[in-house]
């Protein structure tokens, strides 16, 4: 199997029955649908190269490719990461961290 490539401005990587995924996903979906851009969810499970490296991250939130956050999503910074006012990344961590 392909590795995964995120093919939405805003990519969710989550599982089933997760209540953090939840949560991330009203978020994004409202902000994606108030800008206009497209979203996507994918299940950690279906993708043995996501659940090597996010298992423990779940859910992790993309943007253009490139992690944005993880466990939640704060809804100001992911609007700015879209808007193009800062790139709504940490400046350490994990942040920058495109999919293997």
């Amino acid at each position: 199997m392909a590795a995964w490539k995120p093919v939405a401005r805003v990519s969710i990587i989550g599982k089933p029955g997760c209540h953090l995924c939840d949560e991330v996903r009203d978020v994004v979906a409202a902000v994606a649908t108030d800008l206009g851009v497209t979203w996507e969810e994918v299940s950690i499970l279906d993708h043995g190269d996501l659940l090597d490296r996010y298992a423990e991250q779940i859910p992790v939130t993309f943007v253009d490719g490139l992690q944005h956050d993880y466990w939640r999503v704060d809804e100001g910074r992911l609007r700015a990461a879209l808007e193009g006012s800062g790139d709504g990344r940490t400046e350490s961590g994990p942040g920058r961290t495109p999919p293997a």
